[in-house]
């Protein structure tokens, strides 16, 4: 069963607005058994409207509209979609009911109930509505040439509402849906393409309603297996397999077997074992201490840490000796060495993190060129330190270094893991 959604507004085309209903939605088909073909912003316009339905109609089973239905002139799709079925708008009882008493409720009156509200319950004669009850807009669902189009208002909220409360779960009544069973294996510190020549015998024994993704991330990769099926127990066995193949093949690493950002598996990983962590940061900038604590509850976990720029701040916080800075620099391995251990031991942490290098774009030499990165990660028990190469953009060298960073504490963390 394959489905394409279409967005409709000049503000997606022109960038004043992020289209974040398609992902929501294509996240929400694909779990309940329907792939997404094909997803298609459109304008304003009657005409290219039109030629998106028909296309999409070639295409897919399902059509699922959002956006332009609205009550002001440019809100063009209901009228283009009665259009395109050669159908009348008719005013429909419920869809005006709940118009009312919208503006009862937050006008507390429908003295000012204009005549362009009202027509917000006009819709296509051959269409089911699907009442919208946080906006004045319906939703309408059509069966038509053997077609599913469900069109929603673009209001984020208000669609998500009525995806949930209203069209999946019209969708699972109305189509036999097979099961679909993702397990997503996230990997850092290695190369797609070396995980791909790692792992190619598990791949081509793969069979075909089994498919293997790969996603990568800035030093990240997830690895997303799903299936095809009718058997959900059986299904949910056999990419259970190939993931535990994969997941022993590739080894260190695997950070988590489920699809959930790098710090968070990291954090999820440390709670679990009870153990603290704290960072020293220069070149990253806290990045890292941000990145931890976004999360609800890291609190458990991150202890804190010190953004050390200065060689003064690197001295009288992490305890880094003054002929260490200016005989190696404070972008070398010996700074690094003596941040993280200092981490360590002045913030009584089990790990610690450090971090420094020239994030550019200025600064660098001929001998630290402009993403150079020393890190480190520690436990009371091993010191493991790396140096990096990265580009010349300032944002990506921070992100880069995070990710390492995290990457490197990872494979710490399962050292301590296999104890």
């Amino acid at each position: 069963m394959l489905a394409e959604i279409i967005t409709i507004g000049d503000e997606i085309l022109i960038g004043q607005i992020v289209d974040t209903n398609s992902a929501w939605i294509a996240q929400k088909l694909n779990n309940i058994g329907i792939r997404i073909k094909q997803i298609s912003s459109v304008s304003d316009d009657k005409e290219h409207i039109m030629s998106a339905l028909k296309e999409a109609s070639q295409r897919a089973d399902i059509i699922l509209i959002t956006g332009g239905l609205g009550p002001t002139k440019d809100d063009i799709t209901k009228k283009t979609l009665a259009e395109y079925f050669g159908v009348g708008l008719v005013e429909n009882k419920e869809a005006l009911e709940n118009v009312e008493k919208i503006f009862r409720r937050l006008r507390g009156t429908l003295s000012e109930l204009l005549e362009v509200n009202k027509q917000q319950a006009l819709v296509p004669e051959n269409c089911e509505v699907i009442l919208n009850k946080n906006g004045t807009a319906p939703g309408m669902w059509f069966n038509h040439h053997g077609k599913i189009y469900m069109s929603m208002p673009g209001v984020p909220h208000e669609m998500m509402y009525m995806m949930e409360e209203g069209v999946i779960p019209k969708l699972k009544a109305s189509l036999k849906l097979p099961f679909i069973i993702h397990q997503t294996i996230l990997t850092a510190g290695e190369g797609e393409s070396y995980l791909a020549e790692k792992i190619a015998d598990i791949e081509d024994s793969l069979p075909s309603y089994i498919k293997l993704a790969y996603l990568p991330k800035l030093g990240q990769v997830r690895l997303r297996l799903s299936g095809y099926g009718e058997g959900e127990a059986k299904l949910k066995s056999e990419v259970g397999e190939f993931a535990e193949k994969i997941v022993k093949r590739v080894g260190n690493a695997v950070v988590a077997l489920e699809d959930i950002p790098l710090e968070k598996a990291i954090l999820n990983l440390m709670a679990e074992n009870e153990l603290t962590l704290s960072t020293a940061e220069s070149c990253t900038g806290g990045y890292i201490a941000h990145l931890l604590t976004q999360h609800p509850g890291s609190s458990k976990v991150f202890f804190g840490g010190a953004v050390s720029y200065s060689y003064e701040l690197k001295e009288s916080i992490l305890g880094v000796k003054n002929e260490t800075l200016w005989q190696h620099g404070a972008v070398s391995k010996e700074t690094v060495t003596e941040m993280v251990e200092g981490a360590l031991l002045n913030f009584k942490s089990d790990y610690a993190i450090a971090v420094t290098g020239i994030a550019g774009p200025d600064g660098g030499t001929p001998e630290k060129p402009v993403g150079t990165v020393w890190i480190g990660v520690a436990s009371k028990e091993k010191t493991f330190i790396k140096q990096f190469s990265f580009g010349n953009k300032r944002q990506q060298n921070i992100e880069r270094t995070a990710v390492a960073a995290l990457s490197m504490l990872n494979t710490l963390l399962k050292e301590y893991k296999s104890k």
